[in-house]
């Protein structure tokens, strides 16, 4: 069983970024100090809040992170080019001494994907396209590609990765025939986290399912989940504590109108959060990894909520949580 933590790098305008960004290095030298296994960044482009890129992010924790795993989670594929891709990656994945885990999607905001003059209903193909590029460019080999998407006419990538044949790659989708297409890929399906319980453990076990069928065993698989974590003496401390932070920062991605948002608020609240003592904590995270998850990925960072909070809610998951889960 493997935890790691998802870095919510963004920020009200008008925030101090060299303040903040100094925070996120204090905050990953603590959950590496906590024995945590992974960091995860975020992206996104021309968002409603100040938001860094991961890449240069996760480039700047490398020294600070000991001998966790760095990735990204997700990457949104889709909007670059793979060459461009493949050679950011393996460079970082040099720097990182073979730590990176490249997490990828294809997005969802229309205002991305106008901006960089794509047409949004190619998301899925690009990013299949691109990530098949990339892992050719990733051999070494000279790459000759026409696609439908990208040309490469005998190319090399200068820079490979450390870890061979390339970095481990997830793949996030939030519907069925997606996770279909991830298993019969043989890669994780990272499942997000503003899903209830039954729909992210019943997709699991179809994801399993179609994966075994496609000819790919479970030896060393990794079955990564996102969640939002809390602990506190109770639900209502820990929604206390951070609650507001939480609606506040969900409310960000509101696409279909405040009303809306408002009507399906205590739907997420009730499905989306690990709130609660860590008894519940601990339930909550056996009854997932009974359902076959092995790879947490905590967010504990939220819009407004002071850093200091954030280290208090993965000190004390790591304290009393995670040994009941170490062999």
């Amino acid at each position: 069983m493997k935890f790691g933590i998802l870095l919510d790098h963004q920020y009200a305008d008008g925030d101090d970024l060299g303040r903040r960004l100094g925070e996120t290095v204090e905050y990953v030298q603590h959950i590496r100090d906590l024995g945590y296994d992974s960091v995860f960044g975020i992206h996104h482009y021309l968002s409603s809040l100040r938001t860094p890129q991961p890449l240069p992010l996760l480039s700047r924790l490398i020294d600070h992170s000991g001998t966790m795993q760095l990735g990204t989670g997700i990457l949104i594929l889709p909007l670059g080019h793979p060459v461009h891709w493949a050679e950011e990656i393996a460079t970082i994945d040099q720097m990182s001494g073979g730590r990176f885990v490249l997490g990828i999607g294809s997005g969802y905001r229309d205002v991305e994907f106008a901006s960089f003059g794509i047409e949004r209903r190619t998301r899925v193909s690009r990013m299949n396209e691109a990530l098949a590029v990339m892992q050719r460019l990733w051999t070494g080999e000279t790459v000759r590609h026409e696609g439908r998407h990208f040309t490469l006419d005998g190319v090399r990538c200068s820079v490979l990765p450390v870890q061979q044949p390339h970095p481990p790659v997830w793949v996030g989708a939030n519907g069925p025939t997606g996770i279909a297409r991830i298993a019969r890929q043989g890669l994780p399906w990272l499942a997000p986290s503003n899903v209830r319980r039954n729909w992210a453990v019943g997709n699991l076990t179809d994801y399993r399912e179609i994966r075994a069928a496609a000819g790919f065993d479970e030896r060393d698989a990794v079955f990564p989940v996102h969640r939002d974590l809390c602990v506190a003496d109770s639900f209502d401390a820990a929604y206390a504590m951070a609650g507001e932070a939480v609606r506040r920062s969900y409310g960000e991605y509101v696409q279909y109108g405040m009303d809306f948002f408002e009507s399906q608020w205590e739907a997420i609240k009730e499905r989306a959060l690990f709130f609660g003592s860590p008894d519940e904590i601990a339930a909550k995270v056996q009854d997932f990894a009974d359902a076959g998850f092995n790879h947490f990925v905590f967010r504990a960072q939220w819009l407004g909520l002071p850093i200091e909070r954030s280290m208090q809610i993965v000190e004390r998951f790591a304290r009393e949580v995670m040994p009941r889960f170490r062999t």
